[in-house]
């Protein structure tokens, strides 16, 4: 079995894939911003569920960067420098990968794809926002450290980070409701193009063939979705081609499903 761990900005989902792929029940708790805390936690939803434990390996997905399987910066949570992979193992007694979420969900939802294109984007527009950038359908490890959500952009004439107007926060700040309470066109027409900034400036300099759009916005994509196609195709200069643009198969579980492909690919 191989143990899926999706840490999120508000949320953890725990879960268990068996060998062939299907996942088990999926456990959650809200994630504690102390670190150690966390650890704890995480610990004990892993005894309380999986009492034998008999894991092949641990994925441990986090929203922050990645390096020599730590989480160096997680900045929706404060975390810096957090071995999670050195805690956990005791408990697990089999090998645990750290990766960064966006580098998952995009692995997963680029595998199930008719046909793996040269390079695609995966964006997810949740508490914050995150980019997997995966070339011939695996994490491009040259990639692997790209913040998207953290490019600066010029918004209303100030220069910010673009998760900073076109994140899920940032909508629950700027329209009082979360995305399962807008109704009204014009406020998904705004969202669009607040997510239609960071997009003109990645496309031109990644050149994708295929964009997906997950996390917790990218559930509500039909509802932006032609505004945004619009508004990237009217701007984008010659010769950029227009990628396909489509929302994830699994938006708010294809991380978990990344950590079962990365785990396989680990353990192969």
């Amino acid at each position: 079995m191989l143990l899926a761990v999706d840490t999120g900005g508000t949320k953890t989902l725990v879960t268990g894939f068996s060998h062939d792929g299907q996942p088990g029940d999926t456990y959650r708790f809200e994630t504690p911003k102390d670190p150690d805390k966390y650890l704890s936690t995480l610990t004990e939803a892993i005894k309380a569920h999986f009492p034998d434990r008999a894991f092949d390996g641990v994925v441990i997905a986090v929203p922050g960067t990645v390096r020599d399987n730590k989480a160096i910066w997680c900045g929706n949570l404060g975390w810096s420098n957090l071995d999670i992979a050195a805690a956990i193992k005791p408990v697990v007694g089999c090998p645990v990968w750290l990766e960064n979420d966006a580098n998952l969900a995009g692995l997963a939802e680029t595998r199930s794809l008719s046909e793996i294109p040269l390079l695609s984007l995966y964006v997810t527009v949740s508490t914050g926002i995150g980019t997997g950038i995966i070339t011939n359908g695996q994490i491009s490890p040259e990639l692997s450290l790209s913040e998207g959500g953290r490019a600066i952009l010029e918004y209303k004439g100030v220069p910010q980070e673009w998760e900073q107007f076109a994140s899920g926060r940032a909508f629950k700040a700027a329209y009082g409701k979360y995305a399962s309470e807008i109704r009204d066109k014009q406020t998904w027409d705004e969202i669009a193009t607040k997510i239609s900034c960071g997009m003109l400036f990645l496309i031109p300099t990644l050149q994708p063939q295929v964009v997906i759009i997950g996390g917790s916005i990218g559930t509500y994509f039909d509802q932006y979705s032609a505004q945004l196609r619009n508004l990237v195709r009217s701007q984008l200069p010659t010769p950029v081609s227009m990628p396909e643009m489509r929302q994830a198969a699994h938006p708010e579980e294809a991380v978990l499903y990344g950590c079962y492909y990365y785990g396989n690919d680990r353990l192969a």
